[in-house]
């Protein structure tokens, strides 16, 4: 749906331009030698003469109207900040079902609106970003996830335990894997299908978030995503290609199970989280599942 929605922005802006500088170029010069003429042969002519005369045609002046606005949007929503809604909780408990999200546009790339080819270079992914991007078995669909993998790092999901080893350096040099460790928050502030969920604060060489585990549910790792010349559980990220996971590791469909995030496909960074609404509502509630019941005023702010 966001595709679709940029598509018709581009074309909007374009069309209304179009039929803007059409009428600048040709039509506007013919009114007002029109009304030099028609004020040449009459002593005075009226407001409301005047008016008619120079007046602009229904949709040349729709045009003049929403082509700055709509170019605004286009250019803002394109390049810059893009809001997006949180659909589900593969993301608890850093983001709820709920948030609306600032997505940074320009942290990966400028990007085209249409074709979504990189116009300008302006930074790459780093490990621990929590990013949008387009689902790479269906380019409709945007997910956001947690960066996790970066190109060339090996990574390890075994019993839930995660394991990163950074890639190789150009003098050959192969650093130790990175540090993860745990550290219990909290047991049941969530919960999935009535079991309470362990809330940990991952620690990642110095990078903190914190994550949800089902301590009732396997890794399925018979689904993970096979790549050849790996164990199961294994993967290596190859060049140009990111790997993603959820932060509520127990419900999240992320690289694990369908693969690595290419390049060309990311979106943007998630910065900020401008507003949350509650839709927590009792089963006979007649109000619609769209409607929100509360306004969750201390999650705005910044993303981890």
């Amino acid at each position: 749906m966001a595709a679709h929605f940029s598509i018709i922005l581009v074309l909007i802006t374009l069309i209304s331009g179009l039929i803007w500088l059409v009428d600048v170029i040709f039509f506007a010069p013919k009114r007002k030698e029109k009304l030099a003429i028609a004020q040449a042969g009459t002593a005075q002519l009226s407001d409301e003469a005047i008016d008619k005369i120079i007046r602009e045609p229904v949709v040349v002046e729709t045009a003049h109207s929403i082509f700055p606005v709509i170019a605004f949007v286009m250019i803002l929503r394109s390049f810059i900040y893009e809001p997006f809604q949180i659909p589900s909780g593969s993301m608890m408990p850093t983001l709820l079902v709920g948030d609306f999200i600032l997505v940074e546009k320009f942290s990966y790339g400028l990007r085209d609106p249409v074709w979504r080819k990189k116009l300008v270079e302006t930074g790459e992914p780093e490990r621990g970003d929590v990013f949008v991007f387009k689902y790479p078995e269906d380019t409709n669909i945007d997910y956001i996830k947690r960066v996790v993998g970066l190109p060339g790092d090996k990574i390890t999901y075994d019993n839930k335990s995660l394991t990163v080893t950074p890639k190789c350096t150009i003098d050959n040099e192969c650093p130790k894997s990175l540090t993860i460790s745990h550290k219990e928050v909290n047991r049941g502030e969530f919960n999935q299908n009535g079991v309470p969920l362990i809330r940990y604060t991952e620690d990642t060489d110095g990078f903190e978030h914190d994550i949800l585990i089902n301590p009732s549910r396997p890794d399925f790792r018979q689904h993970f995503y096979p790549q050849a010349g790996t164990r199961e559980g294994e993967f290596i990220v190859p060049e140009g290609q990111y790997f993603a996971m959820g932060d509520n590791r127990d419900n999240s469909t992320d690289s694990r199970f369908w693969g690595f995030v290419p390049e060309e496909n990311l979106v943007g960074k998630a910065v900020a989280i401008w507003i949350s609404f509650e839709f927590e509502r009792e089963q006979d509630s007649w109000l619609p599942t769209w409607v929100p019941t509360g306004v969750r005023f201390e999650r705005a702010g910044g993303i981890q």
